[in-house]
């Protein structure tokens, strides 16, 4: 999985052979889940309330490079990275 944006401590990872619907995965520490790209919103995994917050943040800043991202990873296409949170 290709790393797309790392801030604060957090990964962001897109897979290229993922399931739907459209999501995420990001890693702080021992903590990961599994952001919906379209709803914004927690798939699973576990990540701390203050984490989840700025990647939540962060993620509707940036959803249609998310789903621009997603699509490219359904083609088996080279992924661009995204730009961190502030």
């Amino acid at each position: 999985m290709p790393i797309i944006c790392t801030f604060r401590g957090i990964k962001i990872y897109i897979n290229y052979s993922d399931h739907m619907p459209p999501h995420f995965h990001a890693y702080y520490g021992e903590y990961e889940c599994c952001i919906d790209i379209n709803e914004i919103e927690k798939i699973n995994g576990d990540m701390p309330n203050k984490q989840l917050k700025m990647l939540m943040g962060w993620a509707a800043l940036h959803q249609e490079e998310l789903k621009e991202n997603w699509y490219l990873a359904r083609q088996k296409e080279m992924l661009f990275q995204i730009d961190p949170l502030k």
